[in-house]
């Protein structure tokens, strides 16, 4: 939807809170957006990064920097342990609470991340809609996946529900389990509920703007990024987290970049193969990233390549757009 649209159907309607989003695939360089936008219009960042989330987890995540930040609060970023498992439901609960905490203060909340789904539970407010789990189940499930691995499952996944499982990646296990599990207690595929959650109104005036790319340019981007990863020490992170006592088992260390590292360690592959599978799942994720937010109706889709690869263009723009709507005052460039 274009912004001059926008202002016409907003018309005559009581204002709605403002929220920004800053959304795009991995190493698409939306972090910076927004870290500059923030410090621009006095706005405060809340991340939507499902590993950010966990302390300890630095570099393989591509954690915002205390010198990336600018200045600028960050929030929803080193919340909880690695060894606690972090939903969709519990992420929106406390999102939601920094967003409103921030708008309360009279700043505006800028919510920047990849993780479509955490997004959207923000932005729609969607009902995590829920049935009792049969343990009995779940426990037969996680079985499987131990003696056959997450592929085993997410073909299962693919013949009940193709949408899911090209945005569910094999190796998210809880995320593969739970959409099964929703399928056999309901008889609906989980993406059908998601896809009418979708369609919620927001309780914001969401200016959502999506950093897209060619993407042989972004792939190569996240070759390098993955590169930059190992010089920086992300072995000696991933054995530090071991070291801790986390494994594979835990929901944290299933993030890519991690799991690959953990079979490096435990001599299960070289290191070479690790970088080389996680720099095709990183890709491959941020194929799935760019599949998911085509869905968002309200997205305002910003191509790098028209600006020049300049993230100040950019960020020009966005600005512009944010001043149309009424949502910033002047552009302060």
């Amino acid at each position: 939807m274009t912004d001059q649209r926008k202002i016409k159907q907003d018309a005559g309607r009581p204002r709605k809170p403002p929220l920004i989003v800053i959304a795009g695939p991995t190493a698409s360089g939306k972090s910076e957006l927004a870290a500059e936008l923030g410090r621009r219009i006095g706005g405060e960042v809340v991340s939507a990064d499902s590993m950010q989330v966990y302390r300890h987890m630095d570099i393989g995540s591509a954690k915002v920097t205390l010198e990336e930040m600018l200045g600028v609060p960050h929030h929803m970023i080193d919340v909880v342990d690695p060894t606690e498992d972090m939903d969709v439901a519990r992420y929106a609960e406390m999102a939601t609470a920094c967003v409103r905490d921030i708008q309360r203060r009279g700043k505006l909340p800028i919510l920047c991340g990849g993780t479509g789904f955490y997004i959207q539970a923000v932005t729609r407010r969607i009902d995590f809609e829920d049935t009792e789990a049969d343990s009995g189940r779940r426990r037969e499930l996680e079985r499987l996946a131990e003696e056959k691995g997450g592929a085993c499952l997410h073909e299962m996944l693919a013949e009940i529900d193709p949408a899911s499982a090209d945005i569910i990646h094999p190796n998210n296990i809880k995320r593969t389990i739970r959409a099964i599990e929703y399928y056999e207690e309901t008889g609906t595929r989980i993406s059908d509920h998601n896809e009418r959650e979708r369609e919620r109104e927001s309780p914001y005036d969401l200016a959502f703007f999506v950093i897209s790319d060619d993407r042989k340019t972004l792939y190569d981007r996240i070759d390098r990024r993955v590169d930059f990863m190992m010089e920086a020490g992300l072995v000696d992170e991933v054995r530090y987290l071991g070291a801790m006592g986390l494994t594979r088992q835990n929901v944290s260390m299933q993030g890519i970049g991690y799991k690959e590292i953990l079979s490096a360690l435990d001599g299960e592959i070289s290191f070479d193969e690790a970088v080389r599978i996680i720099k095709r799942d990183s890709r491959r994720y941020a194929k799935r990233q760019i599949t998911w937010f085509k869905r968002e109706r309200d997205a305002i889709w910003l191509d790098r390549r028209d600006y020049g690869e300049d993230t100040f263009r950019i960020l020009s723009e966005i600005m512009r757009i944010l001043t149309r709507r009424e949502i910033i005052k002047t552009i302060d460039t």
